[in-house]
């Protein structure tokens, strides 16, 4: 793909600005330009391929992750992730069902959307299945759950309440969504590359987390990280093309270098100085088929099995995760690749937010838990991505992960997450439209930033962004001029966050 698309875009300033002044398509496929919007966008297919392939790699991880959380190896292991019948769900299925949804919604996303954002299993969603819900239902019932939550999401997008809640949001707390999801991100890559690390309990001490091992980097895959991290901050600094991909390449290849030599091996829970996921190690075999059994796994016994009660709290739950968690996401994306208006707002939010909704419902299908917009497209976009192009590129690439899973799984979480880091610097800084002069606006806003990593959820962040935001607005008397769905919003997040106390209290 000719890099000349780039230099056209780079000279064109109606292109450049994203004003949409640039309607003619140029290049090489004419209809394709038109269709994604690439060169109104200032893009280029350069620039679209070589952000797909970068959004792909830093996501990949979620194959191997996604599995490890809601799969188990064996009935027999004591960790295993067992329902309320005792059932599990096996870790090759759940890999190869991962990479069939994202691969499909990600594409359904960039074709409908049109957008540079790509889907995967939710973190929080499959944790709270696993962790919460799986233990009072079975695996198919978990699943219908899902499928539950992702119609009531659809129906909300379609009838346009979910995107009259998106334009509800005043723009300086939209600014602090973007900013907590930059901290956020960069949190996970710290964490992922063991940069940061939890401190045991049973530790003499009262500090949550610390740096490396004893507050060493005592390890090579940490080491590499950093190097990663250097690497790229440097080839972004100097705007080389391609920079993120360019550093999570070489960072792999020495990582591969590095294990050849020490032979670290996995981490497996038992070798902290180990590769936290996947090991830079030549594989075994290239290709196998995948098994996709879990497909279509799913019912709505949950019902029967526990009560309308009980399973209507559980999906409630479920919806108001998924509903603010996607929609902070795609706040930050969106400002990040400057497709956002001044307010923040995206054009076709609504069509975006209905395919979002559809991820769950997908998922649940699938058996793969909620799929929804990942966060860690920011680092595509960093690359260039502007279309939804991209998201081809990177659910092409998903899905030929379900047959390729040993070459992905080459690329440990080492090399990757060092873009998320870059990341999270570059959106962090949208704080400048922040006004931290007033009060009213600053504490919400501040809360909305910290809380996302602190608690490890987008969705927890934005709930307590907005119901410090009208306590502040009322106590400041300006609770007329603030949004009606605000208040609803904030009402529904105290609920959420005391669904805990409700349950028992009902059951």
């Amino acid at each position: 793909m000719a890099d000349d698309d780039a230099a056209q875009a780079q000279k064109d300033p109606a292109a450049e600005s994203g004003t949409g002044a640039a309607t003619k398509p140029r290049g090489r496929l004419p209809a394709v330009d038109a269709f994604f919007k690439i060169t109104e966008r200032g893009s280029s297919y350069t620039r679209e391929i070589r952000g797909g392939v970068v959004t792909f790699v830093t996501m990949a991880y979620i194959i191997v992750l996604n599995p490890l959380i809601l799969g188990s190896f064996s009935e027999d292991d004591a960790a295993a992730h067992k329902d309320v019948l005792g059932n599990i769900l096996p870790v090759g299925q759940v890999a190869a069902v991962t990479a069939l949804v994202a691969g499909v919604m990600t594409i359904a996303f960039g074709l409908i959307a049109k957008y540079p954002f790509g889907f995967a299993a939710g973190l929080g969603i499959n944790t709270l299945l696993a962790v919460s819900i799986v233990p009072q239902v079975t695996w198919p019932e978990a699943m219908g759950l899902v499928v539950i939550d992702g119609i009531i999401i659809v129906i909300l997008a379609a009838t346009g309440f979910r995107t009259s809640v998106f334009n509800a949001i005043p723009a300086q707390l939209k600014s602090a969504i973007a900013v907590g999801i930059g901290l956020f991100i960069a949190f996970i890559g710290l964490v992922d590359a063991g940069f940061v690390r939890r401190i045991p309990d049973s530790a003499n001490t009262t500090v949550p987390v610390g740096l490396g091992i004893d507050g060493s980097i005592a390890s090579w895959p940490t080491a590499l990280f950093v190097f990663g991290l250097l690497l790229m901050g440097v080839l972004v600094a100097r705007k080389v093309r391609g920079g993120l991909l360019i550093g999570i390449v070489v960072t792999t290849i020495v990582a591969f270098v590095v294990e050849q030599i020490w032979h670290i091996g996995a981490s497996a829970g038992t070798n902290p100085k180990g590769w936290s996921m996947s090991v830079p190690d030549i594989p075994g075999t290239l290709a196998g088929l995948p098994d996709l059994s879990l497909v279509g796994d799913f019912s709505f016994g949950a019902f029967a099995r526990i009560g309308v009660l009980s399973a209507s709290l559980l999906v409630f739950t479920l919806v108001l995760a998924n509903f603010f968690d996607a929609m902070g996401t795609m706040t930050g994306l969106g400002k990040e690749a400057g497709l956002a208006d001044k307010d923040g707002n995206l054009p076709g939010m609504g069509r975006a937010l209905i395919v979002e909704g559809t991820g769950a419902i997908a998922g649940g299908v699938g058996s793969a838990s909620s799929n929804t917009v990942f966060v860690d497209s920011a680092s595509g976009i960093a690359d260039g991505a502007r279309t939804g192009l991209a998201n081809i590129v990177t659910g092409l690439l998903f899905i030929a992960a379900m047959f390729l899973t040993p070459l992905y799984e080459v690329v440990p979480l080492e090399a990757a997450a060092p873009a998320l880091v870059v990341v999270g610097a570059m959106m962090m800084s949208q704080i400048k439209d922040i006004d931290f002069g007033r009060f009213d606006v600053a504490l919400p806003a501040f809360l909305t930033i910290v809380v996302m990593p602190f608690t490890y959820s987008i969705a927890n962040g934005i709930g307590v962004g907005f119901i410090t935001w009208v306590v502040l607005a009322a106590a400041t008397g300006k609770a007329r001029k603030t949004h009606p769905l605000m208040w609803l919003v904030a009402i529904a997040f105290v609920a959420y966050f005391a669904v805990g106390p409700i349950t028992d209290a009902v059951t």
